[in-house]
């Protein structure tokens, strides 16, 4: 039996996705939010994990930040995201990321059932109609560190708290966010952080 892992921070969309995966009878799922990822991934060991792009979170989990917490990472299995043909920037991110299996949100569940069959079967999974998304995605211009820090900004974190869940220096964080600002072409942080979530880069 297939074992899936589907990682989401809102609880309600989490669980229906689970359920319509169980719902083919051939699955074996968790779902879990940011916080306990690692406790389910360390517990199922998945064939594969399922990550929505647009959601709050993800931006560290693809950038390795939360892969730390347990040996083999949050998304120790092959990775399947849910992801919009409007933010080319996050399906880039996700290719830089190692992602296998690329499901249009927009499509049938049916979809993301074959999606999943064909990642846990080690092939690779992309929708048609995520293919024009890809060839429009430029390349991310900042550093995995650059979106992670403009990430945790974007959450609302202060300096201090930045670096010490990064486990960076103060100042090391400010040298990040000056070049996230000077890279994305921003005014300053706040505009930095605009520009990268319209990108689709955080």
């Amino acid at each position: 039996m297939t074992k899936v892992l589907v990682l989401h921070s809102v609880s309600l969309v989490r669980s229906a996705l689970a359920a319509l995966l169980r719902s083919e009878g051939s699955f074996e799922v968790r779902s879990a939010g940011w916080h306990t990822a690692a406790r389910e991934a360390e517990s199922l060991r998945p064939d594969v994990t399922v990550v929505d792009l647009d959601c709050p979170g993800t931006t560290t989990v693809l950038t390795g930040e939360r892969r730390a917490k347990c040996r083999g990472g949050v998304v120790p299995s092959p990775m399947l995201v849910l992801a919009s043909a409007g933010a080319p920037g996050s399906l880039h991110r996700a290719f830089r990321a190692e992602a296998r299996g690329y499901v249009d949100k927009d499509g049938s569940p049916g979809r993301l059932v074959r999606a999943v069959r064909k990642v846990a079967a080690g092939e690779r999974f992309v929708d048609a109609s995520l293919a024009s998304a890809f060839m429009r995605a430029d390349p991310v211009p900042l550093s995995p560190r650059e979106v992670s820090v403009l990430a945790r900004a974007a959450e609302g974190d202060s300096v201090a708290e930045i670096a010490r869940t990064l486990h960076l220096a103060s100042g090391t964080v400010r040298n990040y966010i000056a070049a996230a600002t000077r890279k994305t072409g921003a005014r300053n942080l706040i505009d930095a952080i605009r520009i990268s979530r319209q990108e689709g880069w955080v």
